[in-house]
Parts: C-alpha cells; structure tokens; sequence
C-alpha cells in the first residue's frame, strides 16, 4: 500500500490487494480450489439442511473460517518457501502447524454439520 494512503482510496487499494490475494490462492493452491468447491456445495445444501437463517448462519460460518483458514497456511507455505528450499525442522513445523489447522476446520464444519442434521432429523 503506498505510504500516506488514507480514506476510501486506501479501502481501494486494499481491496484489491485482497481480490490479488483470492486469485492467486485459487491459481496455484490446489486445496484451495477443492475447498472452494465444498464450501460451493454444501453452500447450496444448507438452505435445505438450515431451517431457519440461524441455522443457515451456523452452516455456512465454518464454511468460511475454512477458507480463511486456508489461506493463511497457504500465506504461511509461500513465505516458508521463500525464505528457502533446504529441510529445516521450524519450516517442517510451520507448514504441519497450518495443515493441523485446516484439519481442524474440517472437523469444525462436520461436528456443525452433524449437529444441525441431528437437529433438524431428530435423530
């Protein structure tokens, strides 16, 4: 962002930044573009699973912490690799770190899911 930049030309800018940032995830994150995908899917699906907006909330709030998720590891991954391609165990560690958290969004979004079905089927 330029130095100085205040008001609505830096929400611009920032935009921006952020529209570059989804675009590249999407063009050379693989895991991004499969998660996209289910949060596509099971987007549409929570308008039959939810009965309520409430439960259409709950639905789909995990879907995007998923890919906000996603795209801080991947932030993490690019700038391990930037930093250089030699085996070095903290480098290891951080990109395990941010793929234990893309698990646990997974696991977030079916515990939800699970619940809201058990819910809604009284099972």
């Amino acid at each position: 962002m330029k130095a100085g930049t205040t008001g609505l030309a830096r929400l611009i800018d920032a935009t921006g930044y952020s529209i570059n940032g989804l675009r590249a995830a999407f063009i050379n994150e693989a895991a991004f573009r499969q998660e996209l995908l289910l949060v596509a899917i099971l987007g549409v699906a929570a308008f039959w699973l939810g009965e309520n907006a409430l439960q259409w909330l709950i639905l789909i709030f995990p879907l995007f912490l998923l890919l906000i998720v996603e795209l801080l590891n991947s932030a993490v991954e690019s700038t391990v690799d930037r930093i250089g391609s030699e085996r070095h165990e903290l480098a290891g560690r951080a990109k395990d770190l941010g793929s234990a958290a893309v698990m646990l969004s997974l696991a977030l979004i079916a515990i939800t899911w699970a619940v809201v079905a058990w819910h809604r089927f009284n099972l």
